[in-house]
């Protein structure tokens, strides 16, 4: 059967181009973009299965992400 595997993935807005880009902190080297939220996500999906499948066609041990990380934001004087 399919194994279903979680990952944070880190959408941050582009200022300059719109859109967002993606990075996947538990692969390093998995980034991607996308014009919205939901292209942004799409491309991750596809961006991580791809990775995936490479490193299984590598022989390599794909990384799980156990304990997710949190990202909070937080205000601040300054």
């Amino acid at each position: 059967g399919v194994v279903m595997r979680r990952y944070t993935v880190i959408l941050t807005p582009d200022p300059e181009d719109g859109g967002y880009t993606v990075r996947v902190p538990a692969l390093p080297g998995c980034n991607t973009q996308g014009d919205t939220w939901e292209d942004a996500l799409a491309n991750a999906r596809e961006a991580i299965e791809g990775y995936l499948e490479t490193l299984k066609e590598l022989g390599r041990t794909i990384p799980e992400e156990r304990d997710h990380p949190q990202t909070v934001v937080i205000e601040v004087a300054a």
